[in-house]
């Protein structure tokens, strides 16, 4: 076929026209990819996204996030930082990365205490953050405490015998004390034997299972704290209230004697029937969106004996098929209700709340204060902040020996949160790292050496003389 020059420069201008075209969306398509972007994470636990902690804790900041890498010209070493912040980045957008060489600036190094290549300077709302180490939990704690304005001080009573918050022994809270810490908490130990008053900044008091009698003063010390609206997070055991009886009373709770035990814990792998299971949680802000079960070693039952101002509702109930044995806890145990044992379902924990009351006189002064003539209308004061208090009969479940069973951990963390008025930050786990391990038995081992040293390149061999010999009988 004949094409004539008039087909011929048809042909020309749509190939023309095509070229521009195609040029024409090539370049689109790279200034969109300027603008918006798309990743895909698929590795094992989604190790190169944020975890949904993180991704709540930026949905609380308000407002920009500075953040200063002082690192020298390494670039391995700005990448990383840069690979991190950017995964922060690309969920809060106004979240800024600077980099400055601290050879550079000496003087603002020493100013800022930095001591090491690579460390940050989180700045959020007129307060900063040193950390030393970009990780994803570490930056998200910094941000969390950042986050949180003011203070927290979470007071632990001891010379009782009460676990210790930083204390490695099974029996202590030194892993949950640490986790508090990382939280932006100021952790202090008093006791009132030495200084018989409880600290004015106090957010929450927290009685931790003691061994020893409390003294008559220590206890109306404790309860002038409940009574003047502080926090509290008490944390009992089965048996002797050791001499705290007055402020159970003063909360309109009682310890049932007995301990909670389930003899169908073997079901689960269990031996010891002293554990009690708690799978489903009541509706309450600490449990909100919380579904993992969480294990009570050794726990005491609790009831609700009167109305002493507060409103006051279960947080922790455990399976329909428990009991409070009075019994020793061995051989085969059963239910006996004629010894005065409870049948379960039943309340191992309960949650306080009335309005903080107000100090006294307070109302008094104000009414007798004099008015000037002309003196417009005040308004009228907020509504004095909630006060709360949690009591558990239970210290074990956060105790160094348990605390990394089921959800003991991450519940610990949203109990003290609520009661430090954090509720924002309620059910935001504690960060983990994923096993990266990968163990192959011996045998596992020899079949993959044996396949990838021996049998593919033979196969390859194999492949390659068969294709030589068919092409040589052509």
């Amino acid at each position: 076929m004949k094409i004539s020059r008039k087909i011929h420069r048809q042909i020309r201008l749509q190939n023309l026209i095509f070229s521009l075209l195609f040029v024409t969306v090539m370049g689109l398509l790279a200034w969109l990819s300027t603008r918006y972007s798309a990743q895909f994470d698929w590795t094992a636990a989604s190790r190169h996204t944020l975890s949904e902690a993180s991704r709540k804790v930026l949905g609380a900041l308000e407002g920009p996030v500075k953040i200063t890498a002082y690192a020298r010209e390494n670039k391995a070493l700005r990448e990383q930082i840069s690979d991190q912040i950017n995964r922060y980045q690309r969920v809060k957008p106004d979240i800024s990365l600077d980099f400055v060489n601290p050879d550079t600036k000496p003087d603002k190094v020493r100013e800022l205490g930095i001591s090491a290549d690579g460390e940050l300077v989180i700045e959020y709302q007129g307060r900063s953050e040193n950390l030393q180490e970009p990780t994803e939990s570490a930056l998200t704690n910094a941000l969390q405490r950042l986050a949180s304005a003011r203070e927290q001080h979470v007071v632990f009573l001891e010379g009782h015998g009460e676990r210790s918050p930083t204390g490695q022994a099974d029996y202590d809270l030194g892993q949950f004390g640490s986790e508090i810490k990382r939280k932006g908490a100021n952790l202090l130990n008093v006791n009132l034997a030495v200084t018989p008053r409880i600290p004015d900044n106090t957010s929450v008091l927290l009685i931790a299972s003691p061994r020893a009698n409390y003294l008559p003063g220590e206890v109306a010390l404790v309860g002038d704290y409940v009574k003047q609206g502080g926090n509290l997070l008490w944390l009992g055991d089965p048996g002797d209230l050791h001499g705290l009886k007055p402020l159970a009373d003063q909360l309109g709770l009682k310890f049932l004697p007995g301990t909670v035990v389930d003899a169908t814990t073997q079901l689960f792998g269990i031996d010891d029937p002293t554990f009690a299971i708690v799978a489903e949680y009541s509706a309450h802000p600490i449990t909100r969106g919380f579904q993992t079960m969480t294990l009570y070693p050794a726990a005491a039952a609790l009831e609700k004996t009167g109305d002493r101002g507060f409103e006051t509702a279960p947080l922790l109930s455990t399976l329909a098929r428990s009991w409070t044995e009075t019994g020793p806890v061995e051989g085969k145990i059963k239910f006996d209700a004629d010894k005065g044992e409870r049948e379960g379902p039943l309340t191992i924990g309960f949650v306080l709340t009335r309005d903080r009351p107000r100090p006294a006189g307070e109302d008094e002064a104000a009414k007798a204060a004099p008015k000037q003539a002309g003196d417009l209308p005040k308004k009228a004061p907020d509504a004095p902040p909630q006060q709360r208090i949690v009591v558990i009969g239970d210290g074990d479940f956060l105790s160094n020996a348990y605390l990394g069973n089921a959800g003991n951990l991450n519940l610990g963390l949203n109990i003290l949160q609520w009661l430090s008025q954090n509720d924002q930050f309620i059910n935001i786990p504690a960060k983990t790292t994923a096993d990266q391990t990968l163990e192959l038995s011996p045998l596992a081992s020899g079949s993959i050496a044996v396949g990838f040293l021996v049998l593919l390149p033979l196969t390859l061999i194999g492949a390659g003389f068969f294709i030589w010999l068919q092409r040589r009988k052509r």
